[in-house]
């Protein structure tokens, strides 16, 4: 019996799942090499500047840096110098709920589901990351207590939380994402990029995500798939099951009436997740099963270079 505070040991690891981050961390290489890398170093520059030391002052150093409590007990001027604080940590929080285990494209004879295309993402930035010496961290929802993987550097690091993002929840909870993302804002102190990855289908956890963005620079990764935007024209009768609290029940595709209801809400849905993003003051990267994640990641690092050059 394990005493209190202490995890469960997991079962051992899956050998198709270790061929999967394989796989993944690949594909995601070549990515990283040829498109993504650039982008992530232009865009994340560090999180300011921090004192160095102290040096008597020379010509042609700037007036405004002068230490005034040293100048006067020395009786001759000295400078503050500062370095750049280069080195960043990457937060990723996944959503692990049995919804994100949904896709409805085959790739490669295996399902492209919102779990793969959020490890994806999380391999394109973490690598990134990696290539630039910055550290990288992992918040799951794992049951009513969430996995978390401490802030380190390396590309042994980034593969066991490529394991991770694969690996089937425990006993998953309704409010297991906010419990996620609460955890991630007390353990994180000091100031992170953080991306929050989910379909965002349950219950949106605003109180959680908005003491998260106070300290950190917050981006929401919504995770979607064409079939949970629109039906398609010439559809059936869809038998759906409640992946989070069970129960099932059937959807009319063939009514033109039940389509339109349904590509309305899906609209909707859009609609309050980029309001809720703009009132927390978060990035907002949507992420599809059709998409390269590649594409996504790269027109993200676009936008926010733009916005960093007129704002």
């Amino acid at each position: 019996m394990p005493s209190k505070g202490e995890r469960k040991e997991r079962p051992a690891v899956d050998p198709e799942l270790l061929r999967e981050v394989r796989r993944i961390q690949i594909r995601t290489d070549r990515l990283v090499t040829d498109v993504v890398s650039g982008g992530y170093s232009s865009v994340f520059r560090g999180s300011g500047i921090e004192f160095d030391e102290v040096r008597e002052w020379v010509e042609g150093d700037d007036y405004r840096s002068v230490d005034w409590n040293v100048t006067a007990r020395a009786g001759r001027p000295f400078i503050k110098k500062y370095v750049e604080e280069r080195e960043l940590t990457v937060l990723f929080v996944l959503d692990r709920s049995r919804s994100m285990r949904f896709g409805s494209i085959v790739r490669e004879g295996r399902p492209r589901t919102l779990a793969r295309v959020a490890t994806e993402f999380v391999a394109c930035l973490a690598l990134s990351a990696t290539r630039n010496n910055d550290k990288v961290g992992f918040v799951a929802t794992d049951g009513e207590r969430p996995l978390f993987v401490p802030a380190a550097k390396g590309r042994a690091h980034v593969l066991r939380i490529l394991r991770d993002c694969l690996a089937d929840p425990v006993d998953p909870c309704r409010d297991a994402l906010a419990e996620a993302i609460g955890y991630a804002a007390r353990v994180q102190r000091k100031r992170a990029i953080v991306f929050v990855l989910s379909d965002f289908l349950a219950d949106f956890p605003e109180r959680e995500l908005r003491l998260l963005a106070r300290r950190h620079d917050l981006s929401l990764v919504p995770c979607s798939d064409p079939l949970l935007e629109a039906l398609p024209e010439r559809g059936g009768l869809y038998n759906l099951i409640d992946l989070e609290r069970g129960g099932a029940g059937v959807l009319d595709g063939r009514s033109a009436r039940t389509r339109a209801a349904y590509a309305q809400a899906a609209a909707r849905r859009r609609a309050d997740l980029v309001e809720r993003s703009r009132r927390l003051g978060a990035g907002l990267l949507p992420i599809d099963t059709r998409e390269p994640v590649s594409s996504s990641v790269v027109a993200f690092f676009r936008r926010r270079e733009l916005q960093r050059r007129h704002g």
